[in-house]
């Protein structure tokens, strides 16, 4: 190890200082270059062979390495025209308040570990339970994301509703748009797979059946069964659709069961003038929120907020007799004791600092700009007639797929994959597709505060003309 205060501590000074100098350049310009930067087997197989050296490798030589051969490589998310999954975007400022609190390696945990920065988080979930509409009393913590997220919900539903030798027989609803995350906290929480009911979604715009979610609840009862959670969803990924938040509350309550609301990614619209399409979040139970993916922050920045504190406290304080010294001196909630981490980073200091620099309203209009270019994309799409709207603009995101007369239905999914597959390969913009009504479209999802309208129309206007490249060599096959 370097001793501090040794030249070898110098030199790694040195090298950190010239790599951020390089990576801020590398990033101002990203999306001048292409959206992905694929690796040869070649390269792969390089790491792959390198092992581990029983001695040390010259510094700067594995420096160099790092940047050549590993870091660069893969798909470019934090370009401004990577319009895939959901994208990462990050502001300069997560960057720079991430490295300050990594840097300082502190033990988040607790408040005598942390105050400073136990304090920090703690205001930071209160604004945000604020803008959730969430009472006094409410809390949370922050996590690596989404995935933890809905899993630390559902433990504190768990344990809210169902007693110990009842979780055999619970039951939680999801839609057949709910993401995968959730079914798979589900299983880690001791529910297992023919507990989760599915439930429809309708055609038109892809939100829960609420009818067969009320059905479903009444049969699993009347067969003895423990409904407890119904999950909902807040901006779902493949199309952005909402709820419906306050009648799936209605049921919830009705029935006695625990409503969490998967606001991964749409949960950022609280912080805009749209917030009305979340009506209804401020009665559920509990919330996910990623600040990783539309508050730009990076990996890993997730929250989950509940109504009532006491939930996760609940479900996960512990007192071991070794931190009884940590927790006398506390004159907040321990972090520790409300989610599933002892030691655990600051996350939520990078996204407190961009939010001081930055302020709210700056952040909002971010958000707000995802809105205005999913609306330039379909208007874009809407002037060419082969087009077919599947899932309007909804947030950020947009569903459709060419489909020109005279191809049938095999015919249409595959030129569709070949026209995300040209313009992923073209390196001007990252479209992916995923599955709709059993049809493969193509599914953009805009989020970058730094792209541009003009950005948006070349980039449908390029599929256009894929399309036709695709036809073309349908035809001559």
């Amino acid at each position: 190890m370097y001793a501090k205060g040794t030249a070898q501590e110098a030199d790694v000074e040195l090298a950190a200082v010239r790599f951020v100098c390089e990576l801020f350049s590398r990033n101002r310009h990203l999306s001048e270059g292409p959206v992905s930067c694929e690796a040869s087997p070649e390269r792969l197989r390089a790491i792959a062979e390198r092992g581990i050296p029983a001695q040390g490798r010259p510094l700067d030589e594995v420096v160099e390495e790092m940047q050549r051969d590993i870091i660069g490589y893969g798909y470019n998310i934090d370009h401004a025209r990577f319009m895939g999954f959901v994208p990462g975007p990050v502001n300069a400022l997560s960057w720079l308040g991430d490295m300050m609190a990594s840097g300082y390696n502190r033990h988040a945990g607790s408040f005598a570990n942390y105050p400073a920065g136990c304090v920090a988080e703690h205001e930071l979930l209160r604004w945000f339970c604020d803008k959730a509409g969430f009472p006094e009393g409410a809390g949370g913590v922050f996590v690596s994301g989404g995935s933890m997220a809905n899993m630390t919900a559902l433990v504190a539903a768990r344990d809210a509703k169902l007693a110990e030798d009842e979780w055999c027989r619970g039951v939680a609803y999801v839609s057949e748009q709910t993401h995968s995350s959730v079914a798979k906290g589900l299983h880690m929480i001791g529910i297992a797979p023919s507990r989760i009911r599915v439930i429809p979604c309708h055609d038109e715009d892809f939100t829960m059946d609420l009818g067969a979610l009320e059905r479903a609840i009444v049969e699993d009862r009347d067969a003895g069964l423990k409904p407890f959670a119904i999950i909902a969803t807040a901006g779902s990924t493949n199309t952005g659709a909402v709820g419906p938040l306050p009648q799936i509350a209605d049921i919830a309550r009705a029935y006695g069961l625990w409503m969490h609301v998967d606001g991964a990614i749409g949960a950022s619209v609280l912080l805009t003038r749209y917030r009305d399409m979340l009506r209804g979040v401020e009665r559920a139970d509990s919330l996910s929120w990623d600040a990783h993916k539309w508050l730009f922050q990076t990996y890993s920045c997730g929250m989950v907020l509940v109504r009532d504190e006491r939930t996760l406290l609940r479900s996960f304080n512990a007192h071991p007799e070794y931190l009884k010294d940590l927790e006398e001196s506390a004159q907040i909630t321990n972090p520790w004791d409300l989610g599933p981490e002892l030691t655990r980073p600051a996350r939520g200091l990078k996204l407190w600092f961009t939010l001081q620099v930055m302020g709210s309203d700056a952040l909002s209009a971010a958000v707000e700009h995802g809105f205005d270019l999913a609306r330039w994309a379909q208007d874009e799409l809407e002037r060419d007639e082969r087009v077919q709207i599947v899932s309007p603009a909804q947030m950020a995101m947009i569903n459709f797929r060419y489909a020109p007369a005279g191809l049938g239905e095999e015919e249409l999914d595959r030129l569709n994959a070949r026209i995300s597959r040209r313009m992923v390969a073209s390196g001007f913009a990252g479209v992916f597709t995923t599955e709709l009504r059993g049809m493969k479209v193509l599914r953009i999802c805009c989020i970058h505060p730094e792209t541009t309208e003009d950005d948006m129309r070349e980039t449908v206007r390029r599929l256009g003309a894929l399309c036709d490249e695709g036809l073309a060599a349908m035809r001559d096959a």
